[in-house]
């Protein structure tokens, strides 16, 4: 007997609903009238004005396509870094070109390596394009070099390396990444994701584009959600070998990027005035506030991004569950990242003066007050 045609219903294939969906960090505090949001990593001081310009102006051609090569746009990338635009592709943020990359290099049968307290989207990625995610463990909350290489298999096809790592934000030398690239088999994709790479001081970072133009399976993605405070607009981009670049070319959207985020982002990414301000700003309080959590007795993982991994004890009345709570009622909102195997953690992003010290403010009242 044949099914009745209204018990008939599409189904995603095998695999799919079981992909456990990225959830963002909360952005409101009911019944609060002032909130300082230190849960998403935005940077205090917004978008540069050239960009609000370059955005604002894009508004009288809302009628048209915009460049589906965004040339415009990877042009003033390669300006800034002395990169061929050839070699560089734009994506709605990086998370679509870390999907996208998983999509073309990934496939049944395959695996996709990153690290324990590596960011979700991997996950996801490699498991969307039909993948086996496997996970090396970490070494102090950072990326473990050899553990990755254990992971490797026959069937391993790409290796995502968030550098700094979010929500860690430890960071790997570069000596250590190219030992990485060294021990991987030439037909593994390595994946350098530099999220948080601007507010890296270490001298030695620069050599992560350096790498992804020499070899042959190197690639490192950027964003200008961070720093560039263009979270709204969803622009990433990547830098890579010519065949990595041509297949995402193939199965990208053929608009992926608005004609605004497209102006937006090439009049951002020549503001140097503008990114260094917003570098001073982190480097002054990320430091300021490690020391203020410190003096309150709390661990703090040493981060070279613009947040800080804040541990809690799981004794009652002292958890991160009940310090995200509190927080929360003072109009102060944090990241709980127990999705990432930090149950006992709390994220905090770098905010503006006010926002750090209302963070500062509310912990301390959780802690009784109470100062190491």
């Amino acid at each position: 007997m044949s099914s009745s045609p209204s018990a008939l219903r599409p189904l995603p294939r095998p695999g799919v609903l079981a992909i456990e969906a990225y959830v963002p960090g909360k952005s409101a505090a009911p019944g609060v009238a002032k909130i300082h949001k230190l849960s998403s990593n935005e940077t205090p001081l917004g978008p540069s004005p050239r960009a609000v310009e370059a955005l604002r102006a894009e508004s009288a051609t809302l009628a048209l396509y915009p460049d589906g090569s965004a040339a415009r746009l990877r042009e003033a990338i390669g300006a800034r870094y002395g990169l061929d635009p050839a070699r560089i592709v734009c994506g709605a943020g990086s998370d679509e070109l870390l999907t996208l990359l998983a999509l073309a290099f990934v496939g049944p049968g395959d695996e996709g390596i990153f690290c324990e307290h590596g960011f979700l989207v991997y996950r996801i990625a490699i498991l969307t394009a039909g993948g086996t995610p496997v996970v090396a463990p970490e070494t102090d909350l950072t990326a473990n070099v050899d553990a990755i290489l254990a992971a490797v298999t026959p069937r391993t096809r790409i290796v995502y390396l968030a550098n700094p790592n979010n929500p860690t934000g430890t960071y790997l030398p570069f000596d250590e990444v190219r030992r990485l690239h060294a021990g991987l088999p030439g037909n593994v994709l390595l994946v350098l994701d530099g999220a948080y790479a601007e507010y890296v001081r270490a001298n030695d970072y620069s050599a992560g584009l350096e790498l992804a133009l020499e070899a042959g399976n190197v690639v490192m993605t950027r964003t200008f959600s961070k720093i560039h405070g263009l979270a709204a607009q969803r622009i990433g981009w990547m830098v890579g070998p010519e065949g990595v670049v041509d297949a995402l070319n193939r199965i990208r959207g053929p608009f992926n990027l608005s004609a605004g985020a497209i102006a937006a982002g090439a009049a951002a990414i020549a503001d140097e005035a503008h990114i260094a301000a917003a570098v001073a700003h982190n480097d002054e309080w990320l430091v300021w506030l490690t020391r203020e959590v410190d003096a309150l007795g709390l661990t703090v993982t040493p981060s070279v991004g613009n947040f800080l991994l804040v541990h809690f004890s799981d004794t009652p009345g002292r958890s991160a569950a009940e310090a995200d709570a509190h927080l929360t009622k003072a109009g102060v909102i944090v990241r709980r990242v127990t999705a990432y195997g930090l149950p006992d953690a709390l994220r905090v992003t770098v905010g503006s003066a006010e926002s750090n010290r209302a963070f500062v403010a509310a912990l301390t009242d959780f802690l009784g007050g109470d100062r190491a």
